[in-house]
């Protein structure tokens, strides 16, 4: 985890703005050399002309923010609509080659529908596409009679189809066969024969009329026009007929997730690569080792968490035992990502943060710098880590299975800079050896020194610029992934860096381009994209799975938006914020727990009066009651299945409940995948409730023999309790003192999506259960019972 908490500013760089963009100077005397205008670009130009320069300089285009309209050779492809393009130069003195400078142009480019008449505007997607025209009329999906592939792709293309009519019948219903062969109307047609060889590997054009067809050149391409229809028929059945050519400006959309100091399940990795894919959000880091702090755990090494979280036959002890995946999983995982055209870049962390390794083996443990960084003047220390990656780099199935590895290198001790250098270069050619390409956190401005860090086929996620001065980097050679802490950091319930990120701010104000207080030119081909991060410092503070879900869900839309197209919003934030809701995690996912229609209340009740098709038992039966009927559980067999898994905030269930006087301890009373309400918890006699390797009580028991009222609320902030219609507990606000010199205090997450896929499990009864998809008044709550 990056500990520095605020970003610093970096003194020696100048940026200077000319024309339409930005300019690195050598120095605050340097002069900038005048550069004049692009010419205008007319229909049929098939190439730009460079601007005029003053004497004795020449311009090197470097890149573009559109390059399917204009590429680095200064290829003009037509769009299918008028494009505003940036040119990114290198302003070059002849006589001193070493010397330049950064130029950004804008130009026009006209379209193949210049002024045509726009019928159906462009619909709302994120990210936005970036080309459109629309025609007349829309395309309604039951009149779709088939999914049909073009035979010269069936092989390449029928993962991406099978993956579409599972996910078009889940989330709509309608269920179309896959076929090989030639499109009719109202066919969806896949193919990768698109004549236009400028739109590259994630490119692809949408074309809506008496059949949609997706085209593309590669099959990431061809995916995401998937996604692209997905999310036209969640908002509305109906598309509107148009042609879409769309295209990322940036080849990194990243996330990267500290599965180290919190376990994440495999099911939710897997439900988070089709999360991303659904938002065209391509590159899914997986941070797999690291310890929380020693000041929170007595001082003591020993006592410090450190986790790894994958299967390791070389060192046994080093796989976590509270939390890790198989090779065989991880594989799966990786090979799902696949199919969804998301890169896991899985990461192993060291010399730093490594104290699940000096666990394993002591003896490469640094006794100057502490147990959590490696001894890099102790030969073993090579060994160790050579052989762990080796496991999962080797042969002919290695277990890392994608072109690119992480190998960490962050916040290693400064005075020993050039040993962590020579450990950083040793390591990525090491990796380098198995044909991966490696990536790197950005550590060199802070490990200054003289011995060489290689840099071809090495990318820097640049996060703090005062470890890895970008515009150093950038010098340097490296590519670079915009991670900046200040920006794009959350850390759960911490009080430091986000706990939500200010998604208007990014939105509005944050590209990629941007690393601290760094701006980079539009279409720097040196940057490769952006990534933003999930850290879970503050170990043992009670963060759920959900609760850092509901902390990405905003983030993912507004970055996928800025790192698909870093300027191209095509709508304000608010009404951003507002369309972006009609929009969930994709189909078949539920991870927020969401009931009911999209913008609608929603409200269940379940009398229990009698038998229901909803209402599924198992070993539990009807008691005539006080009111009516009520469901009869006659312990940890006998339950009833209700048809929802769980509900998340903000929500508040109501139900009854007698309880017999023979419950033992941790009897259930609501149970799902993901949490188990209790009626006893532990030995503690009280109801409570556990989730994510957590429990949890009320402090108040339930009264044996005698209907009680229960009512639970949850917000992300916290649960709360009434019984008989009283508040009896707020779990809110409540912190984990630590013994540390500071005496430092962190807020305790008490939070719970309540579980809903099975009431009973214990011996008594239950009635009249009714769940709200919002928090009740304490006045209304009194009025149920």
């Amino acid at each position: 985890m990056r500990l520095t908490f605020l970003p610093k500013l970096i003194s020696g760089i100048v940026i200077l703005a000319i024309s339409s963009g930005f300019l690195f100077a050598q120095s605050k005397k340097d002069s900038v050399p005048s550069v004049a205008e692009i010419p205008a670009i007319k229909q049929g130009n098939t190439k730009i002309v460079f601007p005029l320069t003053a004497d004795g300089y020449h311009l090197l285009l470097k890149g573009s923010d559109h390059t399917p309209v204009i590429d680095s050779t200064g290829r003009i492809m037509m769009p299918l609509v008028p494009t505003k393009v940036t040119l990114y130069f290198q302003l070059v003195k002849n006589n001193a080659d070493t010397l330049s400078y950064d130029v950004s142009k804008q130009v026009i480019v006209p379209g193949k529908f210049n002024g045509d008449k726009e019928v159906n505007h462009q619909p709302f997607m994120i990210p936005a596409l970036r080309e459109w025209h629309g025609a007349s009329g829309n395309f309604n999906l039951s009149d779709a009679k088939r999914m049909v592939i073009n035979t010269a792709d069936k092989d390449m293309l029928i993962k991406a189809a099978s993956i579409l009519q599972k996910e078009l019948k889940e989330q709509t219903g309608h269920y179309l066969k896959i076929y090989i062969g030639k499109p009719q109307k109202g066919d969806i047609f896949l193919t990768l024969h698109e004549k236009d060889t400028s739109i590259g590997d994630e490119g692809y054009y949408f074309k809506v009329n008496e059949m949609i067809t997706i085209s593309a050149l590669k099959y990431q391409g061809l995916f995401w026009g998937t996604r692209t229809l997905l999310q036209l028929l969640e908002q509305k059945h109906s598309i509107p007929k148009g042609v879409a050519r769309d295209y990322p400006e940036f080849k990194v959309r990243g996330f990267a997730l500290d599965d180290g100091r919190k376990f994440f399940r495999l099911q939710f990795l897997r439900d988070y690569v089709k999360f991303m894919s659904y938002y065209k959000m391509n590159d899914f880091q997986i941070h797999l080792n690291d310890n929380g702090f020693k000041n929170y755990f007595g001082g003591k090494w020993d006592s410090t968490y450190a986790a790894f979280r994958l299967e390791n036959t070389t060192y046994p002890n080093l796989t976590s035992k509270d939390g890790s995946y198989t090779k065989k999983d991880f594989i799966a995982l990786q090979q799902l990502a696949n199919d969804y055209s998301v890169r896991i870049i899985p990461e192993i962390d060291v010399p730093a943060h490594a104290l699940a390794f000096t666990k394993a083996v002591p003896a490469i443990g640094s006794k100057q710098y502490g147990m959590d960084h490696l001894d890099l003047h102790n030969p073993l220390t090579d060994s160790v880590i050579e052989n762990v990656f080796k496991e999962y780099l080797s042969g002919d199935h290695p277990v890392f299975i994608g072109k690119e590895v992480h190998i960490g290198t962050d916040e290693y001790a400064k005075k020993d800079a050039e040993a962590f250098r020579a450990f950083t270069d040793h390591f990525i050619r090491y990796v380098q050896s198995f044909g991966k390409d490696v990536r790197l956190w950005g550590a060199l401005t802070h490990a200054n020194g003289v011995t060489p860090v290689t840099v071809k086929n090495v990318t820097m996620n640049t996060w703090y610029n005062g470890y890895a001065n970008p515009v150093a980097m950038k010098k340097l050679g490296y590519k670079q992934i915009s991670t900046p802490d200040g920006w794009l950091y959350i850390v759960p319930a911490a009080g430091y860096y986000y706990d939500y990120l200010d998604c208007k701010n990014l939105y509005t104000n944050w590209t990629p381009l941007m690393i601290g207080d760094v701006r980079f030119p539009a279409g720097d081909p040196t940057i490769m994209g952006g990534s933003f991060a999930v850290w879970n410092d503050i170990v043992g503070n009670g963060i759920s799975e959900k609760d850092v879900h509901d902390r990405v869900f905003p983030a993912m839309k507004v970055l996928s938006q800025k790192m698909w197209a870093a300027t191209d919003t095509v709508v304000n934030f608010e009404d951003f914020e507002l369309m972006s809701k009609k929009l969930g995690e994709g189909p078949s996912l539920n991870i927020r727990g969401q009931l009911g229609k999209a913008g609608l209340p929603f409200y269940t009740y379940f009398s229990f009066n009698k038998s229901n098709k909803q209402v599924k038992t198992e070993h539990a039966s009807y008691a005539k009651e006080f009111k009516g009927n009520a469901l009869l559980f006659s312990g940890k067999s006998s339950f009833a299945r209700l048809p929802y898994q769980e509900i998340g905030y903000d929500y508040t269930v109501s139900f009854w409940i007698n309880p017999a006087d023979d419950n033992p301890d941790d009897a259930p009373i609501f149970q799902s995948s993901n949490a188990v309400l209790k009626l006893k918890q532990g030995h503690t006699n009280n109801l409570g409730f556990s989730r994510d390797g957590y429990d949890f009580d009320f402090g108040n028991s339930v009264p044996q023999n005698v209907w009680t009222h229960i009512v639970i609320t949850g917000t992300n902030k916290g649960t709360s309790l009434y019984i008989n219609g009283k508040l009896q507990k707020k779990l809110y606000d409540d912190y984990i003192q630590f013994t540390d010199k500071e005496k430092t205090k962190k807020p305790k997450v008490e939070t719970l999506f309540f579980p809903l896929h099975m009431i009973g499990g214990f011996n008594g009864k239950a009635d009249e259960l009714r769940v709200w998809d919002k928090v009740l008044a304490d006045q209304e709550i009194e009025a149920l019972k």
